[in-house]
This record gives structure tokens, sequence and C-alpha cells, in this order.
């Protein structure tokens, strides 16, 4: 029986750890090859150790996604070794301080929004052209409740995620007339290093790991998804539409 995502190439960014590791293998256990991006090589051979016990493939690429160039030659190596990028997955994200905003040093907050905002638009600007050549082009952005709950504290991290469900949601409106589909994720709360950072007192147990929501990810990642500019929530199980404030 042939695999879901059999014969497709799936770049995963944040790879190395947390959701984007967990995706990354289950992309692979449903039969894409991985281009696996991370700023941790250790990482990212732990992930294709696990990708290789599955009898899957990877591609593994040490980047740290603010290297806009670095970004812009990874396409140019997809464009040359493929002809085109089928599955794109935006995970990689950095949380930035817990602190009141009036007390966040401006280089701070723009390291954050380099990571989280940035560096998926340049992911957006170099992998577009390789994502139209697929037959069945997909992108799914991890994003937080952050954005909109617009939560204390963690201004730099909520302002990020707004921005890049806004940056997302364009390009979907962008590009619905064509075979891309464009959507985002939101996990929620997660047994991951960056949940623990932020929630020190939090019971990890009490959570769900990466493995269970990244199995929640690789529909959309599937030629037979259909719908673009959506907002898949994971807690709840349910995929939404934005609405405009009341």
């Amino acid at each position: 029986m042939a695999k879901l995502l059999a014969n497709r190439i799936a770049l995963v960014t944040g790879a190395s750890r947390g959701i984007g590791f967990a995706t990354a293998l289950a992309l692979a256990k449903a039969g894409a090859h991985i281009v696996a991006t991370a700023r941790t090589q250790g990482g990212l051979e732990e992930l294709d150790d696990e990708i290789r016990k599955e009898g899957g493939s990877a591609t593994l690429v040490p980047l740290n996604l603010t290297d806009s160039d670095g970004i812009a030659r990874l396409g140019a190596g997809l464009h040359e070794r493929y002809g085109k990028l089928d599955i794109l997955v935006g995970n990689a994200g950095v949380l930035g301080p817990s602190s009141p905003v009036g007390h966040i040093e401006l280089k701070t907050f723009n390291d954050v929004m380099a990571v989280n905002v940035s560096a998926n638009f340049q992911l957006i600007r170099c992998m577009e052209p390789l994502l139209k050549q697929s037959d069945a082009g997909r992108a799914v952005f991890i994003t937080s409740g952050a954005a909109n709950k617009a939560t204390a504290y963690v201004s730099p991290y909520a302002a990020s995620k707004a921005a890049l469900e806004t940056l997302a949601r364009a390009w979907a409106q962008e590009t619905a007339n064509t075979k891309l589909r464009v959507n985002l994720f939101n996990p929620g709360p997660v047994r991951t290093r960056m949940r623990a950072t932020l929630m020190p007192g939090e019971d990890p147990a009490t959570l769900d790991v990466p493995e269970q929501v990244a199995e929640f990810i690789v529909p959309m990642c599937a030629p037979d998804w259909t719908e673009t500019g959506k907002f898949y929530d994971y807690k709840t199980r349910s995929l939404m539409s934005f609405r405009s404030p009341a």
C-alpha cells in the first residue's frame, strides 16, 4: 500500500527537537523525504537516526533562520536537486523574554521578530516558486493562542505570532486560485522545552507530547487537503476560519 506522502519533498524548520522533530518524523513515516533545518547539528543527526529506523530518508541542513542568504541558498539548492517543494512546515520559533513591554530592549524584540516573522517571510519568498511547481504544494505555519489573546509579559512572542498569522493569511489569499494551500496550526500547550521555560511550575505530565500533535499536522500536508487560509486548533480538534472583529 502506497504511503500518503510517498515521493514528496518536505521542508521542516526547527526540526531538531519538539514539534518540529516530531512532525519531520511523522512526515517521513508517511513517505516524504525530509529536508530538516535547525541550528543544532546534534539534534538533526538524532532526527536522521530516527527517520532511518523507519526506513525513511532526510537531508540535514544546519541553518540559523536569521541568515536570509542561507534560506535563499537552500531554495536554490532545492531547485537544483528536486525542481520543486511539496511541503513547507514553518515551525521554528523563539519565545523571547518574559517581561513587561516597557522593560524589553529593542534588540531583544527585534531578535524575536527576526526568527518568528522575518525568517518565515524569507521562506515564503524563496520557497513559493518551488511549491508552485508541485502538483499539490502545502504550507503549514505553527502559531500560538498568544497571538489573539495578546498574552501579557510575552509581548514580542505574541506580536510575532499575530504578524505570522496575518502574513500566512495574506499569502493564502494571494494563492487561492493556485494548487498551493496555506494554513496555520495552533498546538496549544504541549510538552516542549519552550513550554517548560514559560511555565516552569507546570506538571509536564498533564500535557500532550509533540508526537500526538504531529499526527494532526500530517493530513494538512497531504495532496488531498483542500482548505486554505484556515486555522487548525489542536486543543479543540477543529479547523477554524478567521473572522473580523465584531
